[in-house]
């Protein structure tokens, strides 16, 4: 399915510029002298010199593209005033004349310029030079004259006993059982500062007495 073109007002202004302006630059290429197809010609080269300075002007802003850009749109804008009524199209000055005949060439030469000069290279930033490096501080040797004090024993550290396994037909412990009751014995000994007893233990879990002996057993309590 093919896209409907919407009109657009500044579309529609530029075919109108462009319309007036091919028309008053054929009116005057014939008032000039150029009869038949050559002042068709007129305009097309006019138009061309000025979209070829154009996309020069797009690419890379050099002068010459603004140079060529003006004189094209000095010969379109001239013949917009020229045939406003300010010259007389039956009796053109002999200068007009010489201009008009003379475009052709003009516009070719810069149209070749504009299309096959070659662009300007990029201007690429030098990179700033890098700060000089400080010195390196010199070497500094330290003699000391006092004598180190001996480095105390270090102490070994306590080995902590390995868990007592319980003894045969005593009834399994679960390890969250095992942990809470641990617990309450190091809290004990934190609060108290002495070791917690077997009977303190089973009174404070309230468990039967079996499965009590059993985590005694295990955090050998007394």
């Amino acid at each position: 399915m093919s896209r409907l073109i919407r009109p657009d007002a500044v579309l529609v202004q530029a075919v109108i510029a462009g319309a007036l302006s091919f028309a008053h630059l054929h009116d005057l290429a014939a008032a000039a002298g150029q009869s038949g197809w050559k002042a068709w010609a007129y305009p097309v080269s006019v138009d061309l010199l000025l979209v070829a300075a154009w996309r020069r002007l797009r690419a890379a802003r050099d002068r010459s593209s603004w140079t060529w850009f003006a004189i094209a749109l000095t010969a379109s804008l001239g013949a917009n005033v020229a045939t406003a009524g300010l010259l007389d199209l039956h009796h053109v000055p002999a200068w007009l004349r010489i201009l008009v005949a003379g475009w052709p060439a003009l516009a070719f030469l810069g149209g070749t310029l504009l299309v096959h000069a070659p662009a300007p290279a990029p201007v690429v930033s030098e990179p700033e030079p890098e700060a000089d490096e400080e010195p390196a501080a010199p070497e500094i040797e330290v003699h000391r004259s006092d004598t180190p004090e001996p480095a105390a024993p270090v102490q070994a550290a306590e080995l902590t006993p390995a868990p007592v396994k319980p003894p045969a037909g005593a009834p399994g412990v679960p390890p969250a059982l095992l942990d809470h009751a641990r617990s309450i014995v190091d809290a004990h000994r934190n609060s108290t500062g002495e070791q917690i007893t077997a009977d303190a233990l089973t009174a404070r879990l309230g468990l039967p007495a079996p499965t009590c002996q059993a985590i005694a057993a295990q955090l050998q309590l007394a």
